[in-house]
């Protein structure tokens, strides 16, 4: 895995840190996928890159536009749970036939791809574990003129008081990850490589689900995944006990993570 962070090499490759990653994280509101599609302008007759696609999230809420889907994720664990998820083998699929999507081994400092392949570019949860500068040379090449760049995220909704606890906690662990929140992702743009300004929109949803898959959101972050197994359990009963020490939580089958979903968008200069 040449080229990956060692947080995400480690934290990610680690085993059972795929299954907890799709079983906790969420995928995204619809509203703000709608508005990804619009300004990307993803539809019939586009070819659409979805880059460090991860277990395929974005990846499956892209599929009912019609446009011709590529993955690349360069984790080899999630690229294989992702390729059972979205291409599967004769006779797995349920209801008809499965769409197919191509999905490849890649970094977003060397994608796969032949200059000026693609009508635009989605990056979900990802583009702060990139080199930055790297990554936007690399994406403006596949790119073509005019081409669109949708980077989106997930992010907890800290102006609740649980939230708020829950990161304190994970913060303890973070060491040199590289995070969405600090924003150091942003000069590759602020420099004008090759992109029109940054575009920007938020949205609000709640993640729904149980209270062990509401861990497993927490575990598959990738510096808590790579922590050894005693200390990993110790951070998850803390964050457990937040959880049950919260009133509007406490006690239900099924709760609800509070998020604020963040999206940029830009085009592609000649």
């Amino acid at each position: 895995m040449s080229g990956i962070h060692d947080r995400a090499r480690q934290g990610f490759g680690r085993a059972g840190a795929v299954a907890a990653y799709e079983r906790g994280r969420p995928g995204y509101p619809e509203d703000a996928v709608a508005e990804l599609v619009r300004l990307l302008g993803v539809g019939p007759g586009a070819t659409v890159l979805d880059l460090a696609a991860g277990t395929g999230k974005l990846t499956r809420q892209l599929l009912a536009t019609g446009a011709a889907l590529l993955a690349v994720e360069p984790v080899a664990a999630m690229r294989d749970r992702l390729a059972r998820v979205l291409v599967p083998g004769p006779g797995d699929a349920v209801g008809g036939p499965a769409p197919r999507v191509r999905v490849v081994g890649g970094t977003a400092e060397a994608v796969p791809l032949r200059d000026g392949s693609l009508d635009a570019v989605t990056v979900g949860q990802a583009f702060h574990w990139f080199d930055a500068p790297r990554a936007v040379a690399e994406l403006h090449r596949v790119l073509r003129p005019g081409g669109r760049l949708g980077l989106i995220w997930n992010v907890r909704d800290e102006s609740r008081p649980p939230m708020a606890a829950i990161t304190a906690i994970l913060d303890r662990h973070a060491g040199d990850a590289p995070r969405y929140r600090d924003g150091r992702w942003r000069a590759a743009f602020d420099a004008g490589a090759g992109f029109t300004p940054l575009g920007e929109r938020t949205f609000h949803h709640l993640h729904h689900l149980d209270r062990a898959a509401a861990l497993d959101r927490f575990a598959s972050i990738s510096f808590i995944a790579a922590l050894p197994d005693a200390e990993r359990a110790r951070v998850l009963a803390e964050i457990d006990r937040v959880i049950a020490a919260e009133p509007s939580l406490a006690g239900r089958d099924r709760i609800g993570l509070p998020y604020r979903t963040d999206l940029f968008w830009c085009e592609r200069r000649d």
